[in-house]
């Protein structure tokens, strides 16, 4: 018996809902695999609220044509992930596939849809593999690849006179990634190098090891769940006083802030987007997503607001004709969409070629805590794994 309820069949506030079974042949179909449970729970109720609007806003269409969006939560589970994408390609015959937030998620399932030629536009994880050796035509990482925010935080704390920096992140792909980002951007030795489990939410075990190794910067990545825990517990435990904190910018953002509030104040991190961008797209989402759901817009939020922008236009370009899938992956490819970072552009492994930007946790204003840009860390940022990739 499969451990899912029948998917839902859309993936937007109840009040703005698309008659389920109205699809004709001709609809274009979405696949969401969704994270409302597990690791990457506030993480994917990010993304889930990102997709929502801009599924609203379009009006449930996709360049004009009938769409049709299948969501089902997953978990963050692989083998979870694995049944559901079988029963998305068998049974619900998708174009499109997109939701993970995990990179571990992102491997399990891509092999399966590049098999039956279902385009994977990647909204979070961002796996070296795939920006690499095992490139595939059918996948797109629309966000990131995952060493470049952790590059950019490197590279920031090599221009400080830390003397002793310790980095620390979750043993799985993603964190591997992460921790080889920052220590090639870093340039230098790393004083110790901590993995934790997936998932974990007590700290004090690496917390007395940091105390013990008193290092004068820690770089974290530890996304949703265990980023609010840690950077409560590490300020409990007095280490930032003697300790700067840096991350990526899934350590800091705005639903680790909500959750931990003043104790984040200070901490330097680094990303691709941020709520203050001075563009018309970005000014525009921010307002609406405020509008609709009261808080201010993750990168989650962002990312997953982008993949359907990027998949309207590309349904746009071919006219619907998605099953040409030579011409869809050229549409793709293109990036003819406006993103919510301003120009975009893929490299020859589909994976972005962009900027990141320093941002530090302030109080605005009004007295709102959250993160404000201060400059451009890395100026058109193409990952390191484009060259391994053979992809014609």
């Amino acid at each position: 018996m499969s451990p899912f309820p029948s998917p839902a069949r859309v993936v937007f506030a109840a009040a703005f809902a698309l008659a389920a079974g109205a699809a004709s042949a001709q609809t274009i179909k979405v696949g969401i695999a969704q994270d409302l449970t597990g690791p990457f729970a506030a993480l994917g109720a990010e993304a889930r609220d990102g997709f929502n609007l801009g599924i609203k806003q379009l009006g449930g269409k996709l360049g004009g044509f009938d769409a049709e969006f299948i969501a089902q939560d997953m978990g963050g589970n692989p083998d979870n992930a694995r049944q559901l994408v079988e029963r998305f390609v068998k049974r619900e015959r998708i174009d499109f596939f997109t939701g993970p937030i995990g990179s571990n998620v992102a491997l399990a399932v891509g092999p399966a849809l590049f098999a039956e030629k279902v385009f994977y536009l990647s909204n979070n994880a961002g796996p070296s593999q795939f920006a690499g050796s095992q490139c595939n035509p059918y996948f797109f990482g629309t966000a990131w690849q995952n060493d470049a925010y952790h590059e950019a935080a490197g590279r920031f704390a090599a221009t400080r006179d830390f003397k002793k920096v310790a980095i620390m992140a979750p043993n799985y792909p993603a964190g591997q990634d992460a921790l080889n980002g920052f220590k090639r951007g870093f340039g230098k030795p790393v004083a110790a190098e901590i993995y934790t489990k997936l998932g974990q939410l007590d700290y004090a075990a690496e917390l007395a090891q940091l105390r013990a190794q008193a290092p004068d910067a820690l770089f974290i990545f530890l996304p949703g769940g265990m980023g609010i825990n840690f950077i409560k517990q590490f300020v409990g435990a007095g280490l930032s006083k003697t300790t700067q904190i840096i991350g990526p910018g899934f350590s800091a953002d705005q639903d680790v802030i909500r959750a931990v509030g003043e104790p984040m104040l200070g901490m330097f991190n680094t990303a691709h987007w941020n709520h203050d961008f001075d563009n018309p797209v970005s000014k525009a989402f921010v307002e609406a997503f405020r509008k609709e759901y009261g808080r201010t817009p993750s990168i989650y939020a962002a990312q997953a607001y982008d993949v359907i922008q990027m998949l309207d236009a590309a349904v746009r370009e071919v006219k619907g004709k998605v099953a040409d899938k030579d011409a869809v992956r050229a549409a793709l490819k293109k990036a003819n969409f406006k993103s919510v970072r301003g120009p975009f552009k893929f490299g020859h492994n589909q994976y972005p070629v962009q900027d990141y930007y320093l941002r530090v946790v302030s109080k605005d204003t009004n007295g709102e805590i959250s993160n404000k840009t201060l400059n451009k860390a890395v100026a058109g940022y193409a990952d390191p794994y484009v060259a391994q990739c053979a992809m014609k």
